[in-house]
């Protein structure tokens, strides 16, 4: 946008006397940051309308994307970016005498997401708003979000994240937007001329109200939007009578009840309550989006029998599959279609992202629940299974009744909702290459043997905008100087890169930065922790979500091999290292604490113990989420990616590091295989199994990891001081992760890849003894980055199964 320093001057001053009623001199931290956020909506609010006013002035086919998680962090500098101001602002700020850098600390991260789900969701928004194309984003407007992860002597203790406790600046409430969503009760059935009618009765009424966040596209007036659902009671008056009764809990209970489904993200569904609220959660959303689709679809006119030629909507995951069968409610009892017709509605409208091979994520839900809480849904889904059972039974499986009993969606009283995304779309598509092989090869191939058209591959990608240009904004200036701006809106232009690899003053350059970036964390460690590191250290860096496939128990036994070897040889020449955790554990995921313990439990001991001279360090980051990312993944050195190959869909977090300049230490797993292709054998750490070794290892269950432990003896000491008194706690305080590697024989090949890992960890000391050679490593990276944006993955998406149409197809 067009903007003289002065006249931002002059409104910012406007705004905080008109929105604060403050002086500047009064102002606290809060009223600058409200005022700012403020300012740029009212700055971009007749775009936000036009964009959605000629979208359907236009006919233009809109995408909607459904996700249980957005994890969208802080937009205050993104958007500034995205707007083309933010020097602009910084400077007006400045000159007023504010800090631009203090107030952005006082926005809070979004509370809407978890992990790379969410993340990636939020990165298409973007790509979507920056390649014009018109897509917006569906979820829940969660209240306290996951948890706010605190360290506890050692243990994960989880808070609510109050997110929501200030104002959200960002947001628009739409109220009279809202619509009902019904639940429980029953279907009374009425035999009318036309047909069947599905009429339900007894229901409980949600009301879902939608609070609108604009998504600002890079310097191209496009704003599109990421509506979020909140519950809410019909009636929003507590029950009177009970509370002059005295009853006063029942008095709030109906309310409270409704208000949690939009409380929390992913409550916990080990018993039935929670597993019910998901579910109630998961259907609160596709019904209030959908409901909402439709109305702003019939604005423009058109026929409701030619909607998927408008609307196309994305199921990011199995956790809106629902939006199968209530697009098919909607369609059928609300606007009068037959079956056949709204079914071929449905399945030209629908797309999928299937995100994991793991059993755990895919979703099921038992019959009598699904069918109490949902009971006409139920009826669709009951239809929808029996007519695709006869499907099957008349085109390939005639008597196989165990084959069509596993390819069902409803079979031995459960529920299959992966099954029911696949049937009801016209796209499934995989994540990563390796992924989507092993989808139609192995997890989905039957699916794949009737559907083959319905497959095909979106390897993941992430935004460069926020990932480079906003998180590292030193190495994005000398990427501009050095090869231009372009790739800002064109990554792939990061290529021309390249050419610099051996240009040792180009080197020197990142060198220097990065050495800034590690300088900048080592400071919030210091702040945040107490432990101060090295920064001349290789920053190896561990950031993700907390599971047992991902592996950071291999990790933590490499450091304790690597310190046991230290104690026995204090003079031992390696390459001095902080290794650098983060990442939260599930709260009902036992095994997932005790790691995180662990963790603590052997950082404790090592950046105490004198006699290794501060030669390997250990820190564990709290409450990871975007914005410790963004303080961590310019500064890491070594990005670990070492899930059991065949157990990552994708992985973004590789991305991002190697955008960086990290060196990455992998499996062949996910995205880490289109990530060794495109920078090479040399440029890239490859260890582990690989899958072929992997499926042979399940397929003959040869694998003995007591085996393992008998012969290396590096394995047995790192496991036996796990349990025998080498830690400073109770013998029985990793006995689950003791057990987990022995007893119960190693699920994720942990002790089988650990040589390769140790061997892999050596060659990183020596390559990073080699400036020269590392430096052109992380140019190579940095350089072959950029076909992993968003912006080409949304560019594949909308041309290979939207069909949508925009103005730049140069991106």
């Amino acid at each position: 946008m067009k903007l003289k320093k002065e006249r931002f001057k002059e409104d910012f001053i406007n705004k905080l006397t008109t929105s604060r009623a403050v002086s500047l001199e009064e102002a606290s931290d809060w009223d600058l940051y409200f005022t700012l956020g403020r300012l740029i909506r009212d700055y971009i609010s007749k775009d936000w309308v036009s964009t959605n006013k000629g979208y359907i002035k236009n006919y233009q086919k809109q995408v909607y994307y459904f996700s249980m998680e957005f994890l969208m962090g802080k937009l205050l500098e993104s958007n500034l970016i995205n707007l083309g101001i933010a020097d602009l602002c910084k400077e007006g700020l400045g000159e007023l005498g504010i800090d631009f850098e203090k107030i952005k600390e006082v926005e809070k991260d979004q509370g809407l997401g978890n992990g790379g789900l969410g993340r990636l969701a939020a990165c298409f928004l973007d790509s979507m708003a920056g390649l014009n194309i018109p897509g917006h984003g569906c979820g829940l407007r969660y209240k306290y979000g996951l948890f706010e992860q605190k360290i506890i002597d050692g243990y994960q203790v989880e808070f609510p994240d109050k997110w929501l406790q200030d104002e959200n600046v960002w947001e628009v409430k739409k109220a009279n937007k809202a619509v009902k969503v019904k639940f429980g009760g029953n279907i009374k059935i009425i035999n009318e001329k036309n047909g069947l009618k599905f009429v339900h009765e007894n229901y409980e009424t949600v009301l879902a109200v939608p609070y609108d966040t604009p998504i600002i596209g890079y310097k191209n007036n496009v704003i599109n939007t990421l509506r979020l659902w909140s519950a809410e009671a019909e009636k929003r008056e507590f029950d009177y009578t009970s509370f002059s009764s005295g009853e006063y809990i029942r008095a709030f209970e109906s309310k409270h009840s409704i208000e949690a489904i939009s409380q929390v993200l992913y409550p916990d569904d080990s018993y039935e309550e929670g597993r019910l609220l998901r579910l109630k959660q998961e259907y609160f959303m596709v019904s209030a989006g959908l409901q909402s689709i439709i109305r702003t679809y019939k604005k423009t006119g058109a026929s409701i029998e030619n909607l998927h030629e408008y609307v196309a909507i994305h199921v990011n995951d199995t956790h809106p599959s629902l939006a199968v069968p209530e697009l098919m409610r909607i369609l059928m009892d609300e606007e009068g279609l037959g079956w056949n017709e709204a079914w071929k509605i449905t399945c030209n409208t629908i797309s999928y992202t299937n995100h994991t091979i793991m059993a755990e994520a895919s979703e099921k839900w038992k019959v009598n629940m699904f069918k109490k809480l949902l009971p006409r849904i139920y009826m669709i889904v009951e239809e929808i299974n029996e007519r695709f059972c006869k499907e099957l039974w008349d085109t390939k499986y005639m008597g196989d009744f165990n084959q069509i009993s596993k390819m069902a969606i409803i079979s031995h009283d459960t529920i299959k909702m992966a099954n029911l995304a696949i049937v009801g779309s016209y796209s499934v598509n995989g994540v990563a290459k390796f992924h989507t092989e092993l989808l139609k090869k192995r997890e989905l191939k039957d699916f794949y043997d009737i559907y083959p058209n319905k497959f095909n591959n979106k390897t993941n990608g992430i935004t460069h905008r926020r990932w480079l240009l906003q998180s590292n904004p030193q190495l994005s200036k000398l990427i501009t100087s050095t090869i231009g701006d372009l790739w800002k809106t064109v990554p792939i232009q990061l290529e021309n890169l390249f050419s610099y690899r051996e240009d040792t003053s180009f080197q020197d350059e990142v060198f220097k930065i990065k050495q800034h970036n590690k300088e900048k964390l080592a400071q919030f460690i210091e702040a945040n922790c107490s432990i101060k590191i090295d920064t001349s250290s290789i920053f190896d860096i561990h950031a993700k979500r907390i599971h047992e496939y991902k592996r950071q128990v291999l990790n933590v036994l490499h450091i304790m091999y690597l310190y046991n070897k230290l104690i026995e040889k204090p003079d031992l020449d390696i390459v001095p290292r902080t290794f650098i955790f983060a990442g939260k554990a599930a709260p009902a995921y036992y095994i997932a604490k005790k790691i995180i313990k662990l963790i603590n439990t052997l950082a404790d001991k090592i950046n105490k113990d004198k006699r290794i001279r501060d030669k390997i360090k250990v820190v564990f980051l709290d409450n990871y989420g975007v914005t410790l990312s963004e303080k961590m993944v310019p500064a890491a050195n070594v990005s670990e990616q070492i899930s059991t190959t065949t157990k990552e869909a994708s992985g973004t977090g590789n991305m991002k590091f190697m955008m960086n300049g990290a060196i990455t230490i992998a499996t062949l797993d996910g995205a880490n295989v289109d990530i060794h292709k495109v920078v090479g054998d040399k440029n890239i750490v490859i260890f582990g199994l690989e899958e072929k070794e992997i499926l042979d290892l399940y397929r003959t269950g040869g694998y003995d990891s007591m085996e393992i432990y008998r012969n290396d003896i590096r394995i047995k000491t790192v496991l036996d001081q796990l349990v025998n008194g080498f830690f400073p706690v109770n013998n029985e305080e990793f006995s689950i992760i003791y057990n987990s590697l022995l007893r119960h024989n190693d699920e994720y090949f942990v002790l089988k890849d650990f040589d390769d890992y140790v061997k892999a960890q050596e060659k990183i000391d020596g390559f990073y003894r080699d400036r020269r050679k590392w430096m052109q490593m992380s140019v190579v990276n940095i350089a072959r980055s950029g076909v992993f944006s968003s912006d080409r993955t949304i560019f594949e998406y909308a041309t290979g199964i939207w069909d949508i149409d925009f103005l730049d197809k140069n991106k």
